[in-house]
């Protein structure tokens, strides 16, 4: 299964073996080596009812209606327990930086992807300077029984790895995508109906 250009794909976040958060993206590349995709402001985040383990049983951005800013791109690799996203700031469209969003591999469904956070990013600035981002919640997803100690030594692992690779220029990604801008034609992608009861790929 591949997708064109422009094709609208359900990208949903995994916890407990079920989504709890979905949005639509546009596919921008899909080749057997990447998969790059959009998401442009206004795309909407939806939220299944459920008990989720979380100190208020909802996920942490249920007070966004969707996304915001001026867009924002996901280069990743099969396999690969992040992806990297790209980020612009408004008006103008400059490049703001690189974010590593630590998360299990992607999984094809048959409307889009699954995954699962795994808490941990990294901020990269355009300088190439950079900082890890909610250590703190990475330990308080222990607390509440999401990840287990072995799960978090490993993911805190995996966080120095890439911030070894950064700190040695070893990106593998393009740095083109900084100058990437979206097509015009595209709309902000409709949520798929019964979205959340497409069978888990995790």
């Amino acid at each position: 299964m591949t997708w064109a250009p422009g094709e609208p794909v359900v990208r949903r976040e995994i916890v407990a073996g079920s989504p709890w958060l979905g949005w639509v993206v546009n596919v921008v590349e899909d080749t057997p080596d990447l998969l790059i995709t959009y998401s442009p402001a206004g795309s909407e985040f939806h939220f299944p009812d459920g008990n989720w383990p979380t100190p208020d049983g909802r996920h942490p951005w249920h007070q966004y209606p969707g996304w915001q800013g001026a867009g924002t791109l996901m280069v990743q690799r099969p396999g690969d327990p992040y992806a990297v996203w790209h980020f612009w700031e408004s008006p103008g469209r400059s490049f703001s930086g690189w974010y590593i969003n630590f998360e299990t591999p992607f999984e094809r469904t048959a409307i889009g992807f699954d995954t699962e956070d795994l808490e941990l990013d990294i901020v990269i600035r355009p300088d190439r300077s950079w900082e890890f981002k909610d250590i703190d919640l990475l330990w308080q997803r222990l607390d509440e029984g999401r990840f287990t100690l072995l799960e978090v030594r490993r993911i805190l692992e995996l966080g120095d790895s890439i911030g070894a690779m950064v700190d040695s220029g070893r990106w593998w990604w393009d740095h083109r995508w900084t100058d990437w801008v979206p097509d015009p034609t595209w709309d902000v992608p409709k949520i798929t109906p019964g979205w959340e009861q497409v069978p888990t790929a995790l």
